[in-house]
Protein backbone atom coordinates (compact mmCIF):
# COMPACT_ATOMS: atom_id res chain seq x y z
CA UNK A 1 0.00 0.00 0.00
CA UNK A 2 1.06 3.88 -0.13
CA UNK A 3 1.91 5.56 2.53
CA UNK A 4 3.73 9.19 3.13
CA UNK A 5 6.44 8.67 4.90
CA UNK A 6 9.48 10.75 5.55
CA UNK A 7 13.43 10.46 7.23
CA UNK A 8 13.36 12.13 10.67
CA UNK A 9 15.87 15.24 10.71
CA UNK A 10 15.95 15.25 7.08
CA UNK A 11 14.31 17.87 5.54
CA UNK A 12 13.13 17.04 1.75
CA UNK A 13 12.67 14.02 2.52
CA UNK A 14 8.86 13.67 2.44
CA UNK A 15 7.46 10.96 -0.20
CA UNK A 16 4.62 8.53 -1.23
CA UNK A 17 6.19 5.30 -0.70
CA UNK A 18 5.28 1.87 -0.91
CA UNK A 19 5.05 0.01 2.52
CA UNK A 20 3.75 -3.16 3.16
CA UNK A 21 0.21 -3.79 4.38
CA UNK A 22 -0.47 -3.84 8.49
CA UNK A 23 -1.42 -7.11 9.53
CA UNK A 24 -3.61 -6.47 12.62
CA UNK A 25 -3.20 -8.59 15.83
CA UNK A 26 -6.34 -9.70 17.85
CA UNK A 27 -7.08 -6.58 19.53
CA UNK A 28 -6.75 -4.55 16.65
CA UNK A 29 -8.34 -2.89 13.90
CA UNK A 30 -7.82 -2.57 10.21
CA UNK A 31 -9.02 0.80 8.66
CA UNK A 32 -9.08 2.21 5.53
CA UNK A 33 -7.47 5.64 5.85
CA UNK A 34 -10.26 8.45 4.53
CA UNK A 35 -7.83 11.69 5.17
CA UNK A 36 -5.65 13.31 7.36
CA UNK A 37 -5.17 16.69 8.53
CA UNK A 38 -2.18 18.30 7.89
CA UNK A 39 -1.12 20.67 10.46
CA UNK A 40 1.94 22.89 12.28
CA UNK A 41 3.57 19.70 13.74
CA UNK A 42 3.00 17.98 10.50
CA UNK A 43 5.28 20.83 9.13
CA UNK A 44 7.97 21.30 11.54
CA UNK A 45 8.24 17.15 11.11
CA UNK A 46 8.85 18.05 7.67
CA UNK A 47 11.33 20.60 7.86
CA UNK A 48 13.45 17.92 9.92
CA UNK A 49 12.90 19.85 13.20
CA UNK A 50 11.81 16.45 15.12
CA UNK A 51 10.35 13.28 14.88
CA UNK A 52 11.57 9.16 14.98
CA UNK A 53 11.00 6.52 13.64
CA UNK A 54 9.84 3.42 14.85
CA UNK A 55 12.95 0.96 16.54
CA UNK A 56 14.61 -0.30 13.36
CA UNK A 57 13.27 2.08 10.69
CA UNK A 58 14.61 4.73 9.02
CA UNK A 59 10.97 5.84 7.73
CA UNK A 60 8.03 7.26 9.21
CA UNK A 61 4.81 7.43 8.04
CA UNK A 62 3.44 11.00 9.15
CA UNK A 63 -0.30 12.25 10.01
CA UNK A 64 -2.13 12.04 13.67
CA UNK A 65 -5.24 13.76 12.55
CA UNK A 66 -6.87 11.03 11.21
CA UNK A 67 -9.97 9.60 9.70
CA UNK A 68 -10.86 6.51 8.84
CA UNK A 69 -13.56 3.51 8.31
CA UNK A 70 -13.15 0.36 9.97
CA UNK A 71 -12.59 -2.86 7.06
CA UNK A 72 -12.40 -5.67 10.02
CA UNK A 73 -13.24 -5.37 13.70
CA UNK A 74 -12.56 -8.19 16.18
CA UNK A 75 -15.70 -10.17 17.10
CA UNK A 76 -16.96 -8.35 20.37
CA UNK A 77 -14.72 -5.60 20.24
CA UNK A 78 -17.97 -3.03 20.06
CA UNK A 79 -16.86 -1.78 16.41
CA UNK A 80 -18.12 -2.72 12.87
CA UNK A 81 -17.03 -2.49 9.34
CA UNK A 82 -18.29 0.61 8.03
CA UNK A 83 -17.94 2.33 11.33
CA UNK A 84 -16.17 5.90 11.00
CA UNK A 85 -13.17 6.35 13.07
CA UNK A 86 -10.49 7.89 14.39
CA UNK A 87 -7.10 7.15 16.04
CA UNK A 88 -5.72 8.50 18.99
CA UNK A 89 -2.68 9.70 18.92
CA UNK A 90 -0.63 9.38 22.06
CA UNK A 91 0.16 5.84 24.31
CA UNK A 92 1.44 5.95 27.53
CA UNK A 93 5.26 4.76 28.70
CA UNK A 94 5.60 1.17 28.54
CA UNK A 95 6.52 1.20 32.49
CA UNK A 96 3.69 3.99 33.40
CA UNK A 97 4.27 7.16 35.15
CA UNK A 98 1.16 7.81 37.78
CA UNK A 99 -0.50 9.91 35.17
CA UNK A 100 -0.01 7.23 32.35
CA UNK A 101 -1.44 4.49 34.42
CA UNK A 102 -4.70 6.48 35.78
CA UNK A 103 -5.49 6.69 31.56
CA UNK A 104 -3.88 10.66 31.63
CA UNK A 105 -1.17 9.84 29.17
CA UNK A 106 -1.65 13.42 27.88
CA UNK A 107 0.08 14.57 31.06
CA UNK A 108 2.77 11.90 31.16
CA UNK A 109 5.45 12.86 33.75
CA UNK A 110 9.06 10.94 32.50
CA UNK A 111 8.35 11.94 28.50
CA UNK A 112 8.56 7.98 27.79
CA UNK A 113 4.90 8.44 25.81
CA UNK A 114 5.04 7.70 21.81
CA UNK A 115 3.14 8.99 19.41
CA UNK A 116 1.34 7.96 16.39
CA UNK A 117 3.27 9.96 13.09
CA UNK A 118 5.47 11.83 15.57
CA UNK A 119 7.52 9.87 17.97
CA UNK A 120 8.44 6.48 17.47
CA UNK A 121 4.91 5.05 15.69
CA UNK A 122 3.80 5.16 12.47
CA UNK A 123 0.77 7.73 11.48
CA UNK A 124 -2.39 7.42 10.21
CA UNK A 125 -1.43 8.69 6.24
CA UNK A 126 -1.73 5.85 4.50
CA UNK A 127 -4.50 3.86 2.43
CA UNK A 128 -4.34 1.27 5.21
CA UNK A 129 -3.79 1.50 9.26
CA UNK A 130 -4.05 -0.56 12.27
CA UNK A 131 -5.39 0.75 15.66
CA UNK A 132 -5.62 -1.01 18.74
CA UNK A 133 -9.90 -0.84 19.77
CA UNK A 134 -9.24 0.58 23.36
CA UNK A 135 -7.05 3.70 21.06
CA UNK A 136 -9.57 4.01 18.29
CA UNK A 137 -12.59 6.31 18.57
CA UNK A 138 -16.20 6.16 16.90
CA UNK A 139 -17.56 9.26 15.28
CA UNK A 140 -21.23 9.70 13.85
CA UNK A 141 -21.62 9.41 10.41
CA UNK A 142 -22.55 12.83 10.08
CA UNK A 143 -19.17 13.58 10.64
CA UNK A 144 -17.87 11.88 7.32
CA UNK A 145 -17.15 14.85 5.21
CA UNK A 146 -15.88 17.06 8.50
CA UNK A 147 -13.95 13.88 10.99
CA UNK A 148 -10.11 15.09 10.14
CA UNK A 149 -11.02 17.77 12.78
CA UNK A 150 -11.84 15.90 15.52
CA UNK A 151 -8.03 15.44 16.78
CA UNK A 152 -7.39 19.23 16.67
CA UNK A 153 -11.19 19.26 18.47
CA UNK A 154 -9.66 17.10 21.25
CA UNK A 155 -6.55 19.64 22.14
CA UNK A 156 -9.23 22.56 22.30
CA UNK A 157 -11.66 20.15 24.59
CA UNK A 158 -8.64 19.66 26.96
CA UNK A 159 -8.16 23.43 26.68
CA UNK A 160 -11.70 23.93 27.95
CA UNK A 161 -11.54 20.93 30.74
CA UNK A 162 -8.08 22.80 32.09
CA UNK A 163 -9.23 26.06 32.17
CA UNK A 164 -12.82 25.24 34.31
CA UNK A 165 -10.65 22.62 36.48
CA UNK A 166 -8.50 25.80 37.01
CA UNK A 167 -11.57 27.90 37.76
CA UNK A 168 -13.09 25.67 39.74
CA UNK A 169 -10.82 26.41 43.20
CA UNK A 170 -12.91 29.67 43.44
CA UNK A 171 -16.58 31.00 42.24
CA UNK A 172 -15.87 30.83 38.81
CA UNK A 173 -18.54 31.63 36.05
CA UNK A 174 -16.80 33.55 33.09
CA UNK A 175 -18.84 35.29 30.65
CA UNK A 176 -16.18 36.30 27.78
CA UNK A 177 -13.67 34.80 26.27
CA UNK A 178 -11.18 35.92 23.95
CA UNK A 179 -9.34 33.51 21.91
CA UNK A 180 -5.86 34.50 19.90
CA UNK A 181 -5.25 32.99 16.42
CA UNK A 182 -7.76 32.01 14.12
CA UNK A 183 -6.18 28.92 12.66
CA UNK A 184 -8.14 25.61 13.39
CA UNK A 185 -7.22 25.86 17.06
CA UNK A 186 -8.48 29.04 17.30
CA UNK A 187 -11.91 28.62 15.58
CA UNK A 188 -12.79 25.19 17.60
CA UNK A 189 -11.81 26.86 20.70
CA UNK A 190 -13.89 29.41 19.69
CA UNK A 191 -16.58 27.15 19.09
CA UNK A 192 -16.19 25.08 22.44
CA UNK A 193 -16.62 28.79 23.87
CA UNK A 194 -19.81 29.80 21.95
CA UNK A 195 -21.13 26.18 23.24
CA UNK A 196 -20.25 27.08 26.90
CA UNK A 197 -22.39 30.34 26.12
CA UNK A 198 -19.68 32.86 26.85
CA UNK A 199 -19.13 36.07 24.70
CA UNK A 200 -16.53 34.88 22.11
CA UNK A 201 -13.84 37.44 20.61
CA UNK A 202 -11.10 35.97 18.50
CA UNK A 203 -8.19 37.89 17.40
CA UNK A 204 -6.26 37.26 13.69
CA UNK A 205 -3.90 39.55 11.61
CA UNK A 206 -6.13 38.84 8.29
CA UNK A 207 -9.55 41.26 7.40
CA UNK A 208 -9.87 38.81 4.63
CA UNK A 209 -10.35 35.23 3.48
CA UNK A 210 -12.94 32.73 5.38
CA UNK A 211 -11.37 33.72 9.10
CA UNK A 212 -13.75 36.86 9.47
CA UNK A 213 -17.10 35.50 8.24
CA UNK A 214 -16.11 31.88 9.81
CA UNK A 215 -16.23 33.70 13.49
CA UNK A 216 -19.08 36.06 12.80
CA UNK A 217 -20.95 33.03 12.10
CA UNK A 218 -20.42 31.66 14.74
CA UNK A 219 -21.97 34.96 16.90
CA UNK A 220 -18.26 35.23 18.03
CA UNK A 221 -16.55 39.02 17.21
CA UNK A 222 -13.59 38.90 15.27
CA UNK A 223 -11.07 41.50 16.09
CA UNK A 224 -7.70 42.44 13.50
CA UNK A 225 -6.31 45.50 15.08
CA UNK A 226 -3.88 44.07 17.32
CA UNK A 227 -4.31 42.55 21.18
CA UNK A 228 -5.02 45.90 23.25
CA UNK A 229 -8.47 46.88 21.04
CA UNK A 230 -9.55 43.53 21.52
CA UNK A 231 -8.89 43.13 25.30
CA UNK A 232 -10.54 46.89 25.83
CA UNK A 233 -13.86 45.36 23.94
CA UNK A 234 -14.00 41.90 25.56
CA UNK A 235 -12.06 42.27 28.84
CA UNK A 236 -12.00 38.15 29.23
CA UNK A 237 -12.46 36.07 31.85
CA UNK A 238 -10.85 33.28 30.03
CA UNK A 239 -7.74 33.52 26.86
CA UNK A 240 -7.25 30.82 25.03
CA UNK A 241 -3.79 31.49 23.21
CA UNK A 242 -3.45 29.32 20.20
CA UNK A 243 -0.63 31.61 18.14
CA UNK A 244 2.30 31.22 20.48
CA UNK A 245 3.82 34.34 19.23
CA UNK A 246 5.71 35.68 21.85
CA UNK A 247 4.11 39.06 22.55
CA UNK A 248 0.71 37.72 22.12
CA UNK A 249 1.33 35.56 25.06
CA UNK A 250 2.37 37.82 27.61
CA UNK A 251 0.23 40.13 26.40
CA UNK A 252 -2.31 37.74 27.08
CA UNK A 253 -1.66 36.99 30.32
CA UNK A 254 -1.42 40.32 31.39
CA UNK A 255 -5.54 41.50 29.92
CA UNK A 256 -7.61 39.23 31.73
CA UNK A 257 -10.52 40.86 34.60
CA UNK A 258 -9.84 39.39 37.75
CA UNK A 259 -9.28 35.78 38.44
CA UNK A 260 -8.54 35.73 35.01
CA UNK A 261 -6.99 32.37 33.66
CA UNK A 262 -5.07 31.56 30.12
CA UNK A 263 -4.19 28.70 28.52
CA UNK A 264 -1.71 28.46 25.79
CA UNK A 265 -2.04 26.08 23.63
CA UNK A 266 0.36 27.39 20.55
CA UNK A 267 3.94 26.33 21.12
CA UNK A 268 6.45 29.46 20.56
CA UNK A 269 9.70 28.64 18.59
CA UNK A 270 12.71 28.81 20.46
CA UNK A 271 15.74 31.36 20.21
CA UNK A 272 13.61 34.60 19.89
CA UNK A 273 13.94 37.56 22.39
CA UNK A 274 11.30 39.63 24.32
CA UNK A 275 11.21 42.46 26.81
CA UNK A 276 8.53 42.40 29.66
CA UNK A 277 7.96 44.13 32.42
CA UNK A 278 8.32 41.18 34.45
CA UNK A 279 7.85 43.09 37.61
CA UNK A 280 4.20 44.79 37.01
CA UNK A 281 3.02 41.27 35.35
CA UNK A 282 3.88 39.13 38.08
CA UNK A 283 2.20 42.14 40.76
CA UNK A 284 -0.92 42.01 38.33
CA UNK A 285 -1.12 37.61 38.95
CA UNK A 286 -0.58 37.68 42.40
CA UNK A 287 -2.49 40.57 43.12
CA UNK A 288 -5.95 39.30 40.87
CA UNK A 289 -5.51 35.45 42.12
CA UNK A 290 -5.10 34.93 37.87
CA UNK A 291 -3.79 31.72 36.35
CA UNK A 292 -1.59 30.81 33.59
CA UNK A 293 -1.76 26.69 32.46
CA UNK A 294 -0.25 24.68 29.48
CA UNK A 295 -1.82 22.22 27.68
CA UNK A 296 -1.15 20.06 25.13
CA UNK A 297 -2.47 16.34 23.61
CA UNK A 298 -5.50 14.78 24.43
CA UNK A 299 -7.06 11.44 26.62
CA UNK A 300 -9.65 9.13 25.57
CA UNK A 301 -12.13 11.67 28.03
CA UNK A 302 -11.31 14.80 25.37
CA UNK A 303 -11.66 12.46 22.36
CA UNK A 304 -15.34 11.93 23.55
CA UNK A 305 -15.76 15.36 24.69
CA UNK A 306 -14.81 16.51 21.24
CA UNK A 307 -16.48 14.07 19.09
CA UNK A 308 -19.74 15.74 21.36
CA UNK A 309 -18.71 18.79 20.70
CA UNK A 310 -18.97 18.15 16.85
CA UNK A 311 -21.88 16.71 16.83
CA UNK A 312 -23.86 19.45 18.13
CA UNK A 313 -22.05 22.09 15.75
CA UNK A 314 -23.48 23.17 12.50
CA UNK A 315 -21.46 20.81 10.04
CA UNK A 316 -21.42 22.86 6.85
CA UNK A 317 -19.81 25.93 9.28
CA UNK A 318 -17.27 22.99 10.29
CA UNK A 319 -16.98 22.03 6.47
CA UNK A 320 -15.76 25.76 5.73
CA UNK A 321 -13.09 25.19 8.25
CA UNK A 322 -11.53 22.28 5.67
CA UNK A 323 -10.64 24.70 3.34
CA UNK A 324 -8.58 22.41 0.87
CA UNK A 325 -8.50 18.76 0.06
CA UNK A 326 -5.11 17.78 -1.27
CA UNK A 327 -4.92 13.76 -2.92
CA UNK A 328 -2.41 11.87 -1.42
CA UNK A 329 -0.28 12.19 -4.98
CA UNK A 330 -0.12 16.27 -4.54
CA UNK A 331 1.01 15.90 -0.92
CA UNK A 332 3.57 19.11 -1.28
CA UNK A 333 0.70 21.12 -1.87
CA UNK A 334 -0.83 19.94 1.49
CA UNK A 335 2.43 21.02 2.88
CA UNK A 336 2.71 24.19 1.08
CA UNK A 337 0.76 26.86 3.55
CA UNK A 338 -0.91 29.72 2.38
CA UNK A 339 -2.63 32.74 3.71
CA UNK A 340 -5.63 31.96 3.41
CA UNK A 341 -5.76 27.82 4.70
CA UNK A 342 -7.35 27.33 8.20
CA UNK A 343 -7.64 23.25 7.85
CA UNK A 344 -6.13 21.47 4.91
CA UNK A 345 -6.92 17.66 4.50
CA UNK A 346 -4.61 15.25 2.83
CA UNK A 347 -7.31 12.66 1.44
CA UNK A 348 -5.37 8.86 1.37
CA UNK A 349 -8.90 7.48 -0.85
CA UNK A 350 -8.06 6.61 -4.84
Amino acid sequence: MRALTILPGRPGSLSVTEVPDPEPGPDDLLVEGIAVGVCGTDREIAAGEYGSAPPGRDRLVIGHESLGRVRHAPSGSGFSPGDLVVGVVRRPDPEPCGACARGEFDMCRNGRYTERGIKDIDGYASELWRVETGYAVTLDPRLADVGVLMEPTTVVAKAWEQVEKVGSRAWFEPRTALVTGAGSIGLLAALLGVQRGLDVHVLDQVTEGPKPGLVADLGATYHHDGLDAAVRAARPDVVIEATGVGRLVFGAIGSTATYGIVCLTGVSPAGRSLTVDAGTLNRDIVLENDAIVGSVNANLNHYAAAADALVKADRDWLGRLVTRRVPLDDFADAFDSRADDVKVALTLGS
